[in-house]
């Protein structure tokens, strides 16, 4: 049936090489680093938050960028295959809060083993610290690959499993990028998606490791709502980050900067609700200053700089609060305000958005339109997704239906 050459085993690389082995092709994964699967034992902080336990629909509703063009390829190997394989290959999985799907053992290491294992019994040769240089091709069609040692290994069909451009200690550092420009293909620049974000105000510097939960954030440019959603987030020493940062970097244009937040801290009250509230915590307290009732309404390190990031005297007796200052602090507290400067670096981002334009791979089989036997897998294709294993199944999707088209188109 011919020949496959995978480069990159990561998780795209490594599902693509299981389903093209399975399916009886003769298949050689190339990887750049001294072992395989480097980005998913970091995965989920180690733990490996491998899937979400949903539908295709469902699914697609959480990936921001070209959620389409996934279809065919979750519906062929979605997340209830994944979590199936795994079982079978005896890597037990637990569905977690959320519809989160883990390991059982929340050792990322042992979905990377099991991924090993099959690929073992699938037939599929795995070569490490071998780097690929580019992609050989004749008569528009692939022909091999190059080596960086000047070698050169024949091929009927090559995919390009290499990864983005995030955490570059990984071995993701682009080069799948270089290989697909050379070819022909469009590959937008890479750009972080899943980023903390950096402010223009500096106080959140003061507030660096305090999380706020039950909080909803939400992010507008001028009076158009790019983003909205209650859950966590996280205060740092260049701005913020934590799950609804992350989530929300998804939504935000090209250059983010000058991108409002709006960061409501009692969600579970209305306006009327919350003035109601502090006009009796005041008239209990009418004798005290403001700073020695904030604690009460927040965090005592929020609570502390409040009345500097909202210009309202700290000093000023309870009794003394105007109805107008009593409005700016309920206004302060429904909506704290900071404005984005710009994304972390995309070294620094969960995963990345940009790379191979879908227009020019079939979604179908993961085939390059422009050059025959050429197939894309995982975060080298433009589609990214929200956090909770999402990006992670994207990955394991389009390499399994990548790696079996590549083995049965008669090469």
């Amino acid at each position: 049936m011919g020949r496959l050459i995978i480069v990159g085993a990561g998780a795209a690389g490594l599902m693509a090489a299981i389903h093209a082995g399975r399916a009886g092709c003769e298949t050689l994964v190339l990887e750049r680093n001294e072992k395989a699967g480097k980005k998913i034992y970091i995965t989920g902080k180690g733990r490996c938050n491998c899937t979400h336990d949903c539908g295709v629909e469902d699914f697609l509703r959480e990936v921001p960028q070209n959620p389409r063009f996934l279809y065919s390829a979750l519906r062929f190997f979605g997340p209830r295959d994944l979590m199936n394989l795994l079982e079978q290959a005896g890597c037990p999985v637990t569905v977690q809060r959320g519809q989160r799907v883990f390991p059982s053992s929340e050792k990322a290491s042992d979905v990377t083993r099991t991924l090993l294992k099959e690929c073992a019994a699938a037939g599929a040769e795995i070569r490490l610290t071998e780097r690929v240089r580019s992609v050989t091709v004749a008569g528009g069609r692939v022909t091999g690959v190059l080596l960086e040692s000047g070698k050169t290994l024949p091929a009927d069909a090559v995919l390009l499993a290499t990864g983005g451009w995030s955490y570059p200690a990984t071995g993701s550092t682009g080069d799948g990028y270089r290989m697909a420009a050379d070819l022909g293909h469009t590959v937008f620049p890479p750009r972080p998606s899943l980023s903390a974000m950096e402010t223009e105000e500096s106080w959140p510097a003061a507030l660096q490791g305090l999380s706020l939960k039950n909080v909803r954030l939400q992010m507008k440019r001028g009076k158009r709502v790019l983003y909205e959603e209650l859950g966590e987030m996280l205060f740092t020493h260049f701005g913020v980050s934590g799950p609804l940062v992350l989530e929300g970097s998804c939504h935000l244009p090209e250059d983010p900067s000058g991108v409002q937040l709006e960061l409501d801290l009692k969600p579970g009250l209305t306006q009327d609700q919350l003035d109601a509230r502090l006009r009796r915590d005041f008239a209990e307290a009418g004798k005290k200053q403001l700073r020695s009732v904030l604690p009460g309404l927040l965090p005592r390190s929020l609570a502390e700089i409040f009345p500097g990031i909202t210009s309202l005297p700290a000093e000023i007796l309870c009794s003394q609060v105007t109805g107008a200052q009593r409005a700016a602090l309920v206004a302060a507290l429904r909506g704290l305000r900071l404005t984005v400067r710009r994304l972390r670096p995309v070294e620094e981002a969960i995963v990345t958005r940009g790379g191979g334009s879908v227009r020019e791979i079939n979604p179908g089989t993961m085939e390059s339109k422009l050059v025959s036997g050429l197939y894309f897998a995982g975060e080298l294709i433009d589609t990214d997704a929200h956090t909770g294993g999402f990006n992670l199944q994207i990955a394991f999707s389009t390499g399994a239906l990548a790696g079996y088209s590549a083995a049965t188109r008669g090469i």
